[in-house]
């Protein structure tokens, strides 16, 4: 998986009133939890954007003091009105403890539902969290869809690989292939008119029938 470098400075004094300083500043107040130790430090906001603003999963290597750590971004807080980064927290990495991280899903191949049916391709899932060794953490989740026919859906259970585990149901959908909004209202039109003419002839049945009754009565 990709790195992410993030400068920071240990920071000394807590408190709100630094931290309020550190943001008027532009900084972010954050905190690296780890094996048994707890490390709060600040670092540049303009720093995040290639972190935070980006549909990829990246692990982030922390710069203190000349010092590296390797992590991941565990939360992070905005401002409700001006969605400036607020905090972030990170969880330093152990490369032989498992951790577990929301990874994007990419779809490859064509779908036969698509291209010959004239189906709609629906992501249900555009992130899925795994569980893997920080060596095993994939940029992305490839799912293919060349066999998806119309109908057609894709489970969890259907990627499984033994580097990483889903932290999902097995019968979580994926992707499926449905049929278009379009289609649906002409099937919808087609039945209004096949009710509707079943209802007319209907009704020629019955007046048919009736007028055949009242020649019956007259000639009696």
């Amino acid at each position: 998986m990709k790195s992410i470098t993030i400068n920071g400075s240990t920071r000394e004094v807590l408190g709100k009133k630094s931290t309020k300083q550190l943001r008027k500043n532009g900084m972010v107040p954050c905190v690296l939890y780890g094996e048994g130790q707890t490390t709060h430090f600040s670092a540049k906001e303009i720093d995040f954007s290639k972190l935070v603003y980006t549909p990829n999963a990246h692990t982030v290597k922390i710069i203190l003091e000349k010092k590296e750590l390797d992590a991941i971004l565990q939360d992070i807080q905005f401002h409700p009105l001006s969605d400036k980064i607020l905090h972030v927290d990170f969880y330093q990495l152990n490369e032989n403890k498992e951790v577990s991280m929301e990874i994007p899903v990419k779809t490859e191949g064509s779908a036969p539902g698509v291209l010959i049916s004239g189906g709609v391709l629906i992501l249900n899932q555009r992130k899925l969290r795994v569980k893997a060794l920080p060596e095993n953490l994939p940029d992305f989740i490839r799912v293919d869809i060349s066999n998806l026919e119309l109908g057609n859906k894709l489970y969890s259970s259907d990627l499984k690989t033994e580097k990483y585990e889903f932290l999902h149901p097995d019968n979580t959908v994926v992707c499926q292939v449905k049929i278009a909004r379009t289609s649906l209202k002409e099937i919808d039109e087609t039945e209004a008119e096949v009710s509707e003419e079943t209802a007319n002839d209907s009704t020629e049945e019955k007046k048919e029938s009736a007028e055949s009754t009242e020649e019956t009565q007259s000639k009696e």
